[in-house]
């Protein structure tokens, strides 16, 4: 029984005391399961009763007990006490509790899948890094973070389009074709332009394309057409070999040349929303919150940057986006009320069409000191740099491990070690014991029963097999809290240190394969039956990271 189905029979026994006059509150559909903080305190608790006191106008201890009563007789409920105001700690019958096995076992990856998004469309952006150097390690953990999130939506049951918006209009890709001019020129960086070993780079491969670029009429414009070209293509490969893709890859120039920008200003202003100061178009946002009015149309005739992100949400939309989520660092925090107050402007939700993801920096750690990067300054630590030194599956994980509102130290020394201190290489240890348990029973000729169903799964009786049901049980509410709460670093918390930790003391406490004469028994199908959904559960959690589940290391 899984806790699932457990809420399910509590809101059929709520159903069953209104039906019988009993009770007189609305039926629920859906009761809160949990586990409680002390194991001795049973498998599951529920507040069911306190939720249901109120509209039932009784005590909730009363309300308790008429719900235990009912609940006793469940199958699979071997025994319901109610404790303090009128909590319920419920156990389950062992035969209940390793259905769990064989149900994950049946199901494969989808076990850990709902639909609880189901019949939404989600535009998820992130890392949309200017295209003025490589791939750093602040957008790295947005790619992590970013990719991983689009998975464990679409396991909850959404419809993701992943977008990568590349900044190719605007100052700073000026301030980068002038930089890149200069160093072809053999002469300083200009003061606000970009400096580090790529801009060289660039510059040279644009002179070995067009050796006389530096002759032309405007060698700056072909500086920008070619360099900025160079570096998307240097970025999507940073991402490929990261394992990151985009559904689209959608350029800011083409809001301007294609004139979306001034639809989305026309649509604006037949709303009502637009006026002209001083000869620029500004949008009234400080009637939907925000602290000042935005600027779309400069007095110079110019589009102001605003005016890209104004049109771009309004392109999302019309191509069927019902919620736009963005994934944006700590230095954009000031955007949320003008982004919000645009929407409204539309006449959208700003709390049901937009989700601005705020976050926090990463801090790198080497040899116990941290390490300085500056894109303009040239000392830059790139996605390549990080994956080179601990490898894909390390950075994705140490990347997306914790809650992106907290800044994020990433030591290399920790992460690059073969040890069970590094998180990820716990988790992936895990999963590579359960497949050689697998290799372990088939070279001693053990095959299963032709059916699953044929194995007795009640004799997963032993403390650490239930503790390891328990956990494997939680995937589904896991990978749906992630998804609810855009917080991909659950589902890495709860692989650490719920499931790979069960499992290691299960290996600990409870053999599985015979030695020597040792007879095979029912015990042992049993024990590899569990082997096997843990493997599942493990390979299908990396797997929502984007982070792989060896069978061998």
């Amino acid at each position: 029984m899984t806790p699932d189905e457990l809420s399910r029979a509590l809101v059929g026994v709520v159903a069953g005391l209104v039906e019988a006059g009993e009770l007189t509150v609305p039926v629920p559909t859906a009761a809160p399961v949990e586990r409680p903080r002390n194991p001795e305190h049973g498998d599951y608790a529920s507040s069911i009763a306190l939720q249901l006191a109120k509209p039932a106008g009784r005590p909730p201890r009363e309300i308790a007990e008429l719900v235990a009563a009912q609940l006793r007789a469940q199958t699979g409920v071997q025994r319901v006490d109610v404790a303090g105001p009128g909590f319920l700690n419920i156990t389950l019958a062992a035969d209940a509790l390793g259905e769990v096995a064989r149900a994950v076992v049946a199901a494969g990856p989808e076990y850990a899948r709902g639909d609880a998004l189901a019949g939404l469309h989600w535009n998820l952006e992130f890392v949309s890094a200017n295209p003025t150097g490589p791939v750093t390690l602040a957008s790295a953990r947005w790619a992590a973070v970013g990719d991983a999130l689009a998975r464990i939506l679409q396991a909850a049951g959404a419809e993701v389009t992943t977008e990568y918006y590349f900044n190719d209009h605007g100052a700073q890709i000026d301030r980068f074709a002038r930089s890149l001019v200069a160093v072809a020129q053999g002469q300083p960086v200009p003061e606000d332009g970009y400096h580090g070993a790529y801009v060289e780079d660039v510059a040279q491969a644009v002179l070995a394309k067009e050796p006389d670029a530096l002759a032309a009429d405007d060698p700056q414009e072909i500086f920008r057409t070619l360099g900025v070209g160079m570096m998307f293509d240097a970025v999507r490969s940073s991402l490929a070999a990261f394992g990151v893709d985009f559904d689209v890859w959608f350029h800011e120039d083409d809001l301007h040349s294609s004139g979306r920008v001034g639809q989305a200003v026309d649509r604006l202003r037949a709303a009502g929303h637009v006026y002209d100061f001083e000869g620029a178009v500004w949008l009234r946002t400080t009637d939907f919150g925000d602290d000042k009015d935005r600027p779309l149309i400069r007095s110079t005739g110019q589009p102001a940057y605003f005016s890209g992100d104004v049109a771009y949400y309004l392109d999302k939309r019309e191509r069927g986006a019902d919620r736009v989520v963005i994934i944006l660092g700590a230095d954009h925090a000031g955007y949320v009320s003008r982004m919000k107050a645009m929407v409204a402007a539309f006449g959208d939700d700003p709390e049901v069409n937009l989700e601005l993801i705020i976050g926090q920096l990463v801090n790198l750690i080497r040899d116990g000191q941290p390490v300085k990067m500056s894109k303009r300054a040239g000392s830059v630590l790139t996605l390549d740099d990080l994956v080179e030194a601990i490898g894909v599956d390390a950075a994705r994980y140490a990347l997306v491990r914790s809650s992106t509102d907290s800044t994020l130290e990433v030591d290399l020394d920790l992460w690059a070690r073969k040890a069970s201190e590094n998180p990820v290489f716990y988790v992936q240890y895990a999963a590579v014991r359960a497949a050689s348990i697998a290799r372990g029973a088939a070279e001693m000729g053990l095959a299963m029963p032709a059916s699953n169903d044929d194995v007795d799964v009640s004799l997963l009786t032993h403390p650490r097999e239930q503790e390891l049901l328990l956990a494997l049980a939680e995937l589904p509410r896991v990978v749906a809290a992630a998804a609810e709460l855009r917080e991909p670093h659950r589902l890495a918390r709860y692989l650490e240190e719920l499931l790979a930790r069960s499992a290691q003391r299960f290996f600990d406490e409870c053999r599985v394969l015979p030695r020597g004469d040792e007879e095979v028994t029912p015990t042992t199908y049993a024990r590899l039956l569990l082997w096997q959904a843990v493997r599942i559960a493990l390979v299908t959690g990396l797997g929502l990271l984007g982070v792989s589940a060896p069978e061998r290391m």
